[in-house]
């Protein structure tokens, strides 16, 4: 049997950092909890790897774009300042664009 560990982001597109052979994407999602008797919104950034043909398919969304994103989970070990910290990376293995944004226009631009 094998084991996995994976994850499924749906979210907005809100930022894209392409390096020469990585590209790191965030994407915010938004949960609702209930604090007493009212509902509020705890918003949150996930930050996800790309890697190989992935990277070149992003090409295509832009920022404010509905993204399915899948994937693994991987340990990552590095040191700063002598000590050894432990994450985990978010690896895209899958995406697809569920909604592109809305384009912008001068009046929304003038509301802002």
């Amino acid at each position: 049997m094998q084991n996995i560990v994976e994850f499924h982001i749906i979210g907005r597109l809100c930022r894209i950092d392409a390096a020469k052979k990585v590209t790191h994407i965030s994407v915010a999602t938004n949960y609702n909890c209930r604090k007493g008797e009212t509902w509020k919104s705890d918003p949150q950034r996930h930050r996800i790897t790309l890697f190989g043909g992935l990277r070149a398919r992003f090409e295509k969304v832009t920022i404010g774009d509905l993204v399915r994103i899948t994937g693994r989970i991987g340990p990552v070990k590095y040191k700063v300042e002598g000590i050894t910290q432990y994450s985990v990376d978010l690896i895209a293995d899958g995406f697809a664009t569920l909604v592109k944004a809305k384009p912008k226009t001068v009046e929304d631009d003038m509301q802002d």
